[in-house]
């Protein structure tokens, strides 16, 4: 599916906020013509808003009827339009009811409060006023959700003002830090700093992957990497303990490319890695932006088992500390599902190892998985799926992951009882 900045202003192919094309299909003919939008729930998902809110945009814009809450998924509007057309309107939604008017950021929730339209922004912090006289904002003011009712970033949200202890500020997405400390407790704080942070990261991204696309001549007397499997296997058993890890992932129907143990690109990005971390002093000095361009030099930027490899190498026993200042490589890297369920399964096998030559790891196995979450980096579908079955898969030893699952109770519980929580709010 083609996809488009939903800034469509910004050029840059790394920006992280990303939508699919319009796609329309007309039918009918005469006065019974008709324009079906075939994934304006995908859109309206991506722009975090209502595909009520998107498909009387058009309406009122057009001058044509539409239809706001099809239970078959089909929006239609009255008349034929081009899907082109359909994106320029779209451009303008998204200008006026999406985007922060202070960092033209789309991280941003409708708020109302006191017959005003607010867009919170959780990359800034700014509030800002969505113009009234806009149709659209009539209908919003009218149809308001129901309380109890609560999409999947709500309940989210809720979940974590729980935790902090400012439930009692869940309405309007706000909570006060209390104490001032770095440490995070003002969540728009730490977005702000997150979202500046992912912005210099894409910068960089782009010029290192210039780098990688110029020409580098080398000399005939230059010293090249030894990458047999030989060599490799020397230099890991020269490494410290701490940064020791297994990296053949093993073959099986879900290889990529034919990857395996030996010499494959996954295995020189793994030792890459690692050798970094002994020069450099430890795994946390290797930076994201080396980390990625070096992937990409090697053609696996967008492969899901590169997830994999990246868990056992730019990690340490400092994991939950080390996890929310590599999410935004992370988030770049984890494009789909099957993306998250690698991640997740890098990180079964991580623990697995670590818990097996230190048992006390164990005990960090919610907490990790409770920062993976709180990052948005892996959803909670696939959490509480993978909690409830054991495989050798990434361990290769199923009492391995039977005993990482265990170790997990505390965070499986606690998500269950929330989505319990959720599931009796909503009734």
């Amino acid at each position: 599916m083609a996809t488009v900045n939903i800034r469509r202003d910004v050029s840059d192919p790394f920006y992280r906020y990303k939508m699919e094309k319009i796609q329309s299909k007309i039918e009918g003919k005469g006065n019974g013509i008709k324009t079906v939008i075939v994934n304006l729930s995908s859109v309206a998902s991506s722009l975090a808003r209502p595909g009520a809110y998107v498909i009387k945009y058009f309406g009122f814009e057009l001058g044509a009827q539409t239809n706001t809450n099809p239970a078959d998924d089909r929006w239609i509007i009255n008349g034929a339009h081009e899907a082109s057309k359909l994106q320029d309107y779209l451009d303008g939604f998204i200008s006026r009811f999406v985007l922060c008017k202070k960092c033209k950021n789309p991280e941003t929730e409708v708020v109302i409060k006191d017959g005003r339209i607010l867009l919170d922004c959780k990359a800034c912090g700014q509030r800002s006023d969505v113009d009234l006289r806009l149709k659209l904002s009539g209908f919003i003011l009218k149809n308001q959700p129901k309380k109890g009712k609560k999409d999947k970033a709500a309940k989210k949200e809720a979940r974590r003002a729980k935790q902090n202890g400012h439930a009692d500020t869940e309405e309007n997405g706000h909570g006060d830090s209390g104490d001032g400390s770095d440490h995070g407790s003002n969540e728009n704080g730490d977005m702000g700093i997150e979202a500046g942070s992912d912005d210099e990261l894409t910068r960089r991204i782009k010029a290192g992957a210039e780098e990688v696309d110029t020409p580098v001549e080398v000399k005939d007397d230059e010293w090249t990497v030894d990458m047999s499997a030989e060599a490799i296997k020397a230099r890991q058993q020269q490494l410290p303990d701490d940064l020791k890890q297994k990296l053949v992932l093993g073959g099986g129907d879900d290889d990529e490319d034919g990857e395996g143990g030996g010499n494959s690109s996954y295995d020189q990005l793994g030792t890459w890695i690692i050798s970094e971390a002994e020069s450099k002093g430890g795994v946390s000095k290797v930076q994201d932006i080396d980390i990625y361009v070096k992937a990409k030099e090697l053609g696996i930027e967008s492969k899901h088992r590169t997830l994999l490899v990246l868990v056992q190498t730019i990690f340490d026993d400092d994991i939950v500390k080390q996890i929310p200042a590599r999410a935004s490589m992370l988030k770049k890297m984890t494009t789909s599902e099957k993306h998250q369920k690698s991640l997740l399964g890098g990180v079964e096998r991580f623990i697995g190892f670590r818990g097996e030559e230190k048992a006390d790891f164990y005990n960090q196995t919610s907490k990790i998985l409770m920062v993976l979450y709180n990052e948005e980096l892996i959803e909670e579908d696939v959490l509480s799926k993978w909690g409830t079955k054991a495989t050798k898969k990434y361990t290769g030893d199923i009492s391995i992951s039977k005993k990482v699952r265990k170790s997990a109770e505390q965070f499986l519980t606690w998500l269950a009882e929330a989505e319990s929580d959720d599931d009796e709010d909503s009734e």
